[in-house]
């Protein structure tokens, strides 16, 4: 056969119209295959291993054996495979006609679709797994958030053996003393946790050496008139309303914070990480087991009865037992559906006077569960997911009921410095934990490829 000559005019066509079979005769198109389906590679996927398969065909291996590994040598691969933009790119250039042929197939293949999507499915969910582990094995020894909360742990573990070593346990609180056992500087300590206002009546009653069993036998006339001469109205109701607690309980009640951990440890630590994690469940638990105590102060702190009345006294707000009206209702059960974490930053705001930086950390920390839960919600309303909303609250309540009953069972075995440390890191080390989520969440957002 005779060969053909380069001056011919149909050979310099068919060498224009191909570059590459010209230039680069070594390039062909079984080096650019697949190794499931042997043929031309579509958005090819490269592993951990370094193989590359068509993204349809690592999905149909995915599903049919539900196994994270490379289809040719079995090594696992880690994370969520990622399709090989430069190689993409490089075959549809080489081959456009060949992809394009293959692209169509595929968009007309119901289970390869549906395979794709179920395996895009798997990797969506497994990126906060990713964000959560990977991302922090690969920032281990130089991330900025594992620097501060590995100081930050230190010096509390410190702090909390301190604490422990040198016994000065919440059992010394007066939440803890009979009353009737107070002695007068115990009666002023009481006095003044009642309100800025009651420094005015100190040293009446540390004149009169007022201890624990003089306190309870002291009325209404008898704080009107000298030597306690108490005349603001208020102030005096305020004082008999919280002397009537302390005569029903034979202690003083918890006024703040550590004084109800003190008094409900368990409670205390249930409530905390159900309103971090599910505040909706938390407020309701609230509602059906701690109304008259918890739920009725906390309604009236957030939803006050008269507009002016947000600057009253917060001892005031939380000895008010009236029954909310429709208006205090209809504003909670709004925040309550749409801004949970709202009404946990507005009670930590009328705190600020009894717990300045507490309340501050607490009010960052819902600002930022705000913005999870917004993220979380926006992922849903992408990936139009909104059918499965009510599988995913059902599975959300079994989780954190089951939990909650865990922890009912296992409470009593638990130790005071076990609690106390994951009771601190819970109200003071979320933050920062929380502050990595929303900082990675705003970068896959920004990366990703719609």
């Amino acid at each position: 056969m005779e060969e053909p000559q380069k001056n011919d005019p149909n050979v310099a066509g068919q060498e224009e119209d191909s570059p590459v079979i010209s230039t680069s005769p070594q390039i062909s198109v079984n080096e650019f295959s697949c190794h499931c389906c042997y043929d031309t590679l579509v958005n090819p996927t490269t592993l951990n291993c370094g193989h590359s398969f068509c993204r349809h065909c690592l999905a149909l291996w995915w599903m049919s054996s539900k196994k994270t590994e490379c289809p040719e040598c079995r090594e696992k691969w880690e994370g969520f495979p990622k399709v090989n933009i430069l190689l993409r790119d490089a075959i549809e250039k080489l081959f456009p006609d060949a992809i394009r042929m293959r692209i169509e197939d595929i968009q007309q293949n119901n289970d390869i679709v549906q395979s794709l999507a179920a395996f895009q499915k798997y990797g969506n969910d497994q990126s906060p797994l990713t964000a959560s582990t990977g991302r922090v094995n690969q920032q281990r020894g130089g991330g900025f958030f594992s620097g501060v909360l590995t100081a930050l742990t230190g010096v509390a573990v410190i702090l909390l053996v301190y604490h422990w070593r040198s016994r000065e346990s919440e059992h010394g609180l007066l939440v803890h003393k009979a009353v009737a056992k107070w002695t007068a500087e115990e009666v002023v300590l009481w006095l003044e946790q009642l309100g800025p206002w009651a420094s005015l009546y100190r040293e009446r009653f540390l004149s009169e050496r007022v201890n624990g069993r003089l306190l309870l036998t002291l009325t209404e006339e008898e704080f009107s008139r000298a030597p306690y001469t108490i005349e603001n109205s208020s102030h005096r109701r305020v004082i008999l309303m919280e002397l009537e607690r302390v005569r029903a309980l034979g202690v003083k009640p918890p006024q703040n914070l550590w004084e109800y951990k003190a008094v409900n440890p368990g409670r205390s630590l249930f409530l905390l990480y159900a309103l971090k994690s599910s505040p909706r469940l938390g407020l309701l638990y609230l509602y059906l087991f701690d109304y008259t105590d918890s739920f009725l102060p906390f309604i009236h702190t957030i939803c006050p009865l008269q507009e002016g009345s947000s600057g009253e006294d917060i001892l005031t707000k939380l000895l008010d037992l009236r029954e909310p009206t429709w208006r205090q209702w209809r504003e909670f059960l709004v925040k309550y559906s749409f801004l949970p974490y709202q009404l946990i930053a507005e009670f930590a705001w009328d705190w600020l006077e009894v717990h300045y930086w507490t309340s501050r950390f607490l009010i960052v920390n819902a600002m930022l569960l705000s913005v999870l839960e917004l993220f979380s919600f926006w992922k849903i309303w992408s990936r139009s997911e909104l059918k499965t909303v009510p599988q995913r609250m059902w599975s959300h309540f079994w989780k954190v009921s089951t939990q909650g009953l865990f922890m009912a069972i296992f409470w009593p075995l638990i130790p005071q410095f076990v609690c106390n440390c994951l009771f601190y890191w819970a109200l003071y080390f979320n933050p920062i934990i929380n502050i990595d989520l929303v900082v990675k969440e705003v970068r896959r957002l920004e990366t990703q490829v719609f």
